[in-house]
C-alpha cells in the first residue's frame, strides 16, 4: 500500500476456503502487503447446511452423513502452526453446543484464542445460549466479531433464506446485555444501517447516493463496547456509496474501525488508500486498532 508507511493486519480473514490453501492464503497476504491476519472459524450446525456453498469450503470436512462442519478449528490450526508470527487464532463455539463457554475457554488455554469468532448462527443475536458465550470472551478479554444478517427485509413478509442474528435492534440488546465484552460488528444486516435509508431499502445490499446518517453511527457514539469491521462485500459497498461522508466517518471513528477482508485481492486497500486519510488514521485503521483488539505487543 503505496501511502501506509506502517504493517497492515487483516482481522478478517479466513483459511483452506475459496478455492485456496494454505499457502494460497500466504501468497495473498505477500502479494498486497498484508503482515499479519486473523483467522476466524464458522461451525455450521446441522440446520444451516444450507448456508455452506460447496466452491467456498473444503471438501475435506464433509461429515460421513454428507453434512458439512464449516470452518473448524482443526483448519485453522493447521495454518497457524506452519506461521504462528503471522496468523492469530480465533474461534467461536457454536451457542448450541453443550457447554459452549466452557469450549471457548478450553481453546484458548489450549491453543492462545485471541477472538472469539466468527459468530454466524441462525438464531437471535441475544439468544440466552449467545449471551453466555459472549460473556465468557468478555471474562477471556476477548473481543467477539460476529456476521448479522437481517431476518426480514422492507416490503417483503417472507423470512430470508439465509438470516443471522437479526435486525440492529438485537445488536443493541446484545450491547446492553454484555457491557464487559467489545462486539465488532459485520455484515450486510450491520452496514445496511450506514445510510439512514436502511429501514426502507428491500435490498440485502443498499447502494446507490448516500441519504443521511444512519443507526449505525448513533450506536458507534453510544456504546463503548461497538466497533466496526469493514471487511467484505457489504462494508465495500456501504463505504462507497458516500466516499467523503466515509472519510469523515473513518476519522471520527478512528479508534473504532477495523480493517479486514473476508476476501482475498485489493479491492478494501485501494478503497482506503483512495480516500487520502492522516497517516495517524490509517495506521490505527490498518494495525494498530486490531492489535490492541487481539491484545497483542
Amino acid at each position: 500500500m503505496k501511502n501506509h508507511p506502517g504493517p497492515i493486519l487483516d482481522l478478517h480473514q479466513h483459511v483452506l476456503w475459496g478455492g485456496r490453501g494454505i499457502q494460497g492464503l500466504m501468497d495473498d497476504l505477500d502479494a498486497h502487503g498484508i503482515a499479519e491476519a486473523l483467522l476466524m472459524t464458522w461451525q455450521v450446525g446441522p440446520f444451516e447446511q444450507h448456508t455452506v456453498e460447496p466452491e467456498f469450503f473444503n471438501s475435506t470436512q464433509v461429515l460421513p452423513d454428507g453434512t458439512h462442519a464449516g470452518l473448524p478449528l482443526s483448519d485453522l490450526l493447521k495454518a497457524v502452526d506452519l506461521h504462528p508470527k503471522r496468523l492469530h487464532l480465533g474461534y467461536c463455539p457454536h451457542p448450541l453446543w453443550p457447554g459452549a463457554p466452557q469450549m471457548l475457554r478450553s481453546a484458548t488455554e489450549m491453543y492462545g484464542v485471541r477472538l472469539c469468532g466468527e459468530w454466524k448462527f441462525t438464531l437471535p443475536l441475544d439468544d440466552p445460549r449467545s449471551l453466555e458465550v459472549f460473556k465468557m470472551a468478555g471474562e477471556l478479554g476477548q473481543a467477539v466479531l460476529l456476521h448479522l444478517d437481517v431476518p426480514y427485509l422492507a416490503g417483503n413478509p417472507k423470512l430470508q433464506r439465509v438470516w443471522f442474528g437479526g435486525d440492529i435492534e438485537a445488536l443493541e440488546r446484545t450491547l446492553r446485555a454484555c457491557p464487559g465484552t467489545t462486539f465488532i460488528g459485520h455484515a450486510p444486516g450491520f452496514w445496511r444501517e450506514f445510510d439512514a435509508d436502511a429501514p426502507g431499502r428491500p435490498e440485502q445490499y443498499p447502494d446507490g447516493p448516500a441519504t443521511g446518517e444512519g443507526r449505525l453511527q448513533a450506536m458507534l457514539r453510544r456504546y463503548d463496547n461497538l466497533v466496526a469491521d469493514i471487511s467484505a462485500r457489504s462494508g465495500l459497498i456501504a463505504l462507497n456509496r458516500d466516499p467523503s461522508r466515509t472519510r469523515r466517518f473513518l476519522v471520527e471513528f478512528q479508534d473504532k474501525v477495523v480493517f479486514g477482508r473476508d476476501k482475498y485481492g485489493a479491492d478494501h486497500l485501494a478503497f482506503i488508500e483512495g480516500l487520502d486519510l492522516p497517516a495517524d488514521v490509517l495506521g490505527k485503521l490498518l494495525w494498530s486498532n486490531a492489535r490492541r483488539l487481539l491484545r497483542l505487543a
